[in-house]
C-alpha cells in the first residue's frame, strides 16, 4: 500500500479531539492544499473562515442542538431514536479550531467556463477543496469533522456572512483523540456499515432523449350540457331575489357549478401554490430589488411572515411553496416542494433562458405538483409566484404571444422608477430583436421562459384535466395562463381571474383574454395574494347557491 493509499484510507470524519492546539503552519498548509484543488473554469470561488472564539463556537453549538432535535423527530422508532441521541455528531466546542468552507455565488454573475450547464459546479469545486484539506490534515497527523446539521440561514445570519457566500458547513479541526478502530465512527457504533467496495456500473447503451411536442388543442364547444345549464340557471333565478340582483356572484356561482358539474357545488381543500424561481435577466438591473430577495422571500413564506401566509390563514386555505429554480440550496427538510430545475435561468439577452430538456422538465414537474394536490381531494387551486425579474420575463412572453408591443407589456414590476422603466423597455426590446429562433411556442418558451411561469402553465392545464377551479393571481400568473390557453383554449372555462393588478400590462392582458376580474384593488404583490383575498367571494357564490331559499321553499311570491 502506498503512502497516498494510507492517507486516503485513514481519512476519518473526526468527532473526538485532544485539547492540543493546532499550529498555524498546519492550517496554512491545509488551506494551501484546498487552494490547489480543481476549480471549475478557474472560478476560484472557495472561501475560508477560521473560528477560535469560544463565544462564536457556543452560538454555533446552540444552532446544532436546535436543529438536531428536529433530526431526532424524523424517526418514530424509539430504539433508533435513542441510538441516534447517543451518537456524537459534533465537536464544535471541543475542537481547537472551527473552519467554515464556503463558495462565492457571485462568480456566477460572470461568464465562467463550466458553469453554463450547471451552476452546481461551483459548489462541487469547494467540495474538492474540503477533501484536499481533509487529506492534508490527515497527512500531518490532524483530523477534521464536518457538521452539517444546521439551519444554514441562521448560520449565515449569526456569523454575518455576506448573502453571496454559501457555506458547505462547519468543520471541526484538531488532533484526533482516537482512530475509531480504523473504521468510520458510525460503523464502529453500528449505525450503518460502509460497503466494502465502490459501487460502479458500466453504461453500454444510449437512451434516446425524447422531448414531446406541445400539442395544441382546439376549442371544443360542448352542446350536450344545455339541459344542465338550463336547470342551473333556473336554480339561480329561483332564489328569493330579483333576477340578476346578485350580479357577478351569480356568474361566479354558475361557473363554479359548471366546473364541478353539479347543482350543489362544494369547494374542498382549497390550496394556493406559490412557485418561486430566479431569472438570469435579473442580473441586468431590470428590477428594483437584488436577485437574492427571491431566496429571502421564500424563507419568509416558510416562516409564515408573508402576506400570502396571513391571507391563507385568515381564509383557511392550504399554502404550498415550490422551489422551481431559486438560486439557493434550501435545507432538504424545509417545508417546500422541491421542483428545482436549476439555480435560475440564464439571461435571455444573448442566449436561451433554458434548454428544451429543462422546458420539458418544467411541464412534467408542474403536472406532478398539481396531480399530487388533486389526490388530496382538493378541487380548487390558486396560483402564485415569486421571482425577482419575472415581470421582465412575463412581459416578453406576453408581447410574443399576443402581438402587443413590448412597451404595452412592460410595467414597473416591483417598483422601478420612471427612468429605469424606459431603460427596462429598451433592454427587453433589444432582447426580442436579438432572438433569431422560430416563432413557435416551444422555442419561444425555452428562450424567454421562467421555470416558475412554465410550471404554473403546466399546473393550470393539469388542474383543468382534474376538473379543478383555477384561481389566477396577477400579471405573471395571467401570463402563465396565457401560455396554457395557447395549448388548450378550453381551460378558460375553469379559470377565475381574482383581481386586476396595478400593472397596466395586466389590464391589457385581461382584455385580450376576455376575462372579468373579481376584484380591482391596485395590488401588485404577487405571491397568490389576489387569489386568497378573492376566495371569500367564491365562497359567497357557493353559499348562496347551496343555502339561499328558493321562492318555492320560502313561500315567497315571485310577483
Amino acid at each position: 500500500m502506498t503512502n497516498l493509499d494510507d492517507i486516503l484510507k485513514s481519512r476519518r470524519d473526526t468527532r473526538h479531539f485532544t485539547p492540543d492546539e493546532v499550529p498555524d503552519e498546519v492550517i496554512e498548509k491545509a488551506l494551501q492544499a484546498g487552494h490547489w484543488a480543481p476549480s471549475v473554469g478557474l472560478t476560484d470561488a472557495t472561501r475560508y473562515y477560521i473560528i477560535k472564539s469560544a463565544e462564536v463556537k457556543s452560538a454555533i453549538k446552540d444552532l446544532f442542538l436546535d436543529y438536531n432535535k428536529k433530526a431526532e423527530s424524523l424517526t418514530d422508532n424509539p430504539e433508533q431514536k435513542e441510538h441516534y441521541k447517543s451518537l456524537k455528531l459534533e465537536a464544535i466546542e471541543e475542537a481547537p479550531i472551527g473552519l467554515i468552507i464556503a463558495y462565492d455565488r457571485s462568480v456566477l454573475n460572470q461568464f465562467t467556463i463550466g458553469t453554463v450547464g450547471s451552476n452546481e459546479a461551483v459548489k462541487f469545486s469547494s467540495v474538492c477543496a474540503a477533501q484536499n484539506i481533509w487529506l492534508s490534515l490527515t497527512d500531518q497527523g490532524y483530523g477534521m469533522g464536518w457538521v452539517s446539521i444546521l439551519n444554514y440561514y441562521q448560520f449565515k445570519k449569526i456569523l454575518d456572512l455576506p448573502d453571496n457566500i454559501e457555506p458547505l458547513g462547519y468543520f471541526c479541526v484538531g488532533k484526533p483523540a482516537t482512530n475509531y478502530d480504523n473504521q468510520p465512527m458510525l460503523q464502529q457504533l453500528h449505525w450503518k456499515k460502509k460497503s466494502e467496495a465502490p459501487i460502479c456500473t458500466e453504461i453500454k447503451n444510449v437512451t434516446e432523449s425524447y422531448i414531446s411536442d406541445l400539442k395544441l388543442k382546439s376549442q371544443i364547444e360542448i352542446d350536450n350540457k344545455n339541459d344542465f345549464s338550463k336547470e342551473l340557471q333556473e336554480k339561480i333565478d329561483g332564489k328569493t331575489k330579483p333576477v340578476g340582483a346578485l350580479g357577478t356572484l351569480e356568474t361566479l356561482a354558475f361557473q363554479l357549478a359548471t366546473v364541478f358539474e353539479t347543482l350543489n357545488p362544494k369547494i374542498i381543500n382549497p390550496n394556493i401554490v406559490v412557485f418561486a424561481a430566479d431569472h438570469g435577466i435579473a442580473n441586468h438591473g431590470v428590477s428594483a430589488y437584488p436577485q437574492d430577495v427571491t431566496r429571502q422571500m421564500v424563507g419568509n413564506f416558510l416562516d409564515g411572515g408573508a402576506a400570502i401566509n396571513v391571507f391563507c390563514k385568515q381564509n383557511d386555505i392550504q399554502l404550498s411553496i415550490v422551489d422551481s429554480g431559486v438560486n439557493y440550496d434550501f435545507p432538504t427538510n424545509a417545508n417546500l416542494i422541491d421542483a428545482k430545475i436549476a439555480k435560475g435561468t440564464q439571461s435571455f439577452l444573448h442566449a436561451p433562458a433554458m434548454s428544451e430538456t429543462e422546458l420539458q422538465l418544467c411541464f412534467e414537474k408542474g403536472k406532478t405538483i398539481v396531480e399530487n394536490i388533486a389526490k388530496t381531494g382538493s378541487n380548487c387551486i390558486g396560483f402564485g409566484e415569486m421571482g425577482i425579474g419575472n415581470t421582465s420575463t412575463a412581459s416578453v412572453l406576453m408581447s410574443l404571444l399576443t402581438g402587443f408591443s413590448i412597451e404595452e407589456c412592460v410595467g414597473k414590476g416591483t417598483g422601478v422608477e420612471d427612468q429605469k422603466l424606459l431603460q427596462k423597455q429598451e433592454f427587453l426590446k433589444r432582447a426580442i430583436e436579438n432572438y433569431s429562433g422560430q416563432a413557435n411556442l416551444k422555442e419561444q418558451l425555452a428562450y424567454f421562459g421562467g421555470f416558475e411561469i412554465i410550471q404554473m402553465a403546466s399546473g393550470m392545464l393539469t388542474a383543468f384535466e382534474n376538473k379543478m377551479l383555477i384561481l389566477v393571481d396577477g400579471f405573471i400568473c395571467s401570463v402563465a395562463f396565457l401560455i396554457a390557453s395557447k395549448i388548450n383554449p378550453s381551460i378558460i372555462k375553469n379559470a377565475f381571474f381574482c383581481h386586476c393588478s396595478a400593472e397596466q400590462a395586466h389590464q391589457k392582458l385581461l382584455q385580450y383574454l376576455k376575462a372579468k376580474p373579481i376584484l380591482n384593488l391596485d395590488l401588485r404583490l404577487g405571491e397568490g395574494t389576489g387569489c386568497a383575498i378573492a376566495f371569500p367571494i367564491l365562497k359567497s357564490a357557493e353559499a348562496f347557491l347551496n343555502e339561499m331559499a328558493s321562492f318555492e321553499s320560502a313561500g315567497v311570491s315571485r310577483q
